[in-house]
């Protein structure tokens, strides 16, 4: 186990300024990277994502090998555990008007795994269906912007421990993501997921599995589909890069058994690194 701790690695003076974009208007970046053994797993996977989102948010970024130095640095002092790094516009003055020429600010932040039983994986797990309807905004669909509160919100939903997640759907009743989670279900041998080209995060893990689907034996159909989907799913399971994959147990009323398919990719992602809650 490790304390949470943090470093200031970007802006070369001083910790976070009370004038900081990224407290007053959330504007910034963040990627949350699993650590096993010394080894960032899947960092180039979120170097690239971290890249897509200073795109869009015309954000300038420290240098890949700035920040590869930094990240394996903190990873083999950390050597199993979470790493946060957070990328803002920096400091500035009121108005939402960005700076002309900013200086970001990064942070890296230390935390121990989570504390999750083993069940979560081996059994499975219960989700229940939010409340709380996620915006469509597809300019920030995608990214991993700072701009949490919808999930701070869902997440409020439920302080049942027994309950591990809640499924989200947007504004038009499309199916989207967990709160901290993304979301898979299998029918006929076939994966399907939603489509986030509107609302969500793309998350590592469900992009591995798209990516490899056809490699692991499997077809993968993205789209927009209704909460009634999941009634006839066989399988439902969840992905994000810590946790790598938790079959779904119960959703609500429903019951899934715990089958091949989430067994099968859970393998494949345990030989890619993801078998850090077994250890």
């Amino acid at each position: 186990m490790c304390p949470v701790s943090e470093c200031v690695i970007f802006d070369g003076q001083s910790p976070l300024s009370a004038l900081d974009r990224g407290l007053h208007y959330g504007d910034g970046l963040f990627e949350t990277i699993a650590v096993a053994e010394g080894c960032p797993l899947a960092w180039t996977a979120h170097w690239q994502r971290l890249q897509q989102g200073a795109a869009r948010l015309s954000l300038p970024l420290p240098s890949f090998a700035q920040l590869d130095r930094d990240i394996q640095a903190r990873s083999q002092s950390l050597s199993r555990g979470v790493i946060k790094l957070i990328v803002t516009r920096g400091s500035a003055g009121r108005g939402y008007a960005p700076p002309s020429d900013p200086t970001p600010t990064c942070f890296l932040l230390s935390y121990p795994l989570p504390d999750y039983p083993l069940s979560h994986w081996q059994r499975g797990v219960i989700a229940r269906v939010g409340r709380l309807r996620v915006a469509r905004q597809p300019t920030l669909a995608g990214i991993k912007h700072l701009n949490r509160l919808e999930q701070v919100l869902a997440r409020q939903e439920w302080q049942n421990p027994l309950i591990s997640e809640s499924i989200l759907l947007d504004s038009l009743d499309y199916l989207c993501e967990g709160v901290m989670t993304n979301l898979f279900w299998v029918k006929d041998k076939t994966l399907f997921t939603p489509n986030l080209d509107q609302c969500g995060v793309n998350g590592i893990i469900r992009q591995r599995i798209i990516d490899q689907a056809n490699v692991w034996g499997y077809s993968v159909v993205i789209g927009y589909y209704p909460l009634s989907a999941l009634a006839e799913a066989e399988e439902i399971f969840l992905t994000n890069s810590i946790i790598g994959l938790w079959p779904v147990r119960q959703l609500g009323a429903w019951r899934y058994a715990l089958a091949d398919t989430a067994r099968t990719i859970q393998r494949q992602l345990q030989q890619d690194g993801w078998s850090i809650h077994y250890a």
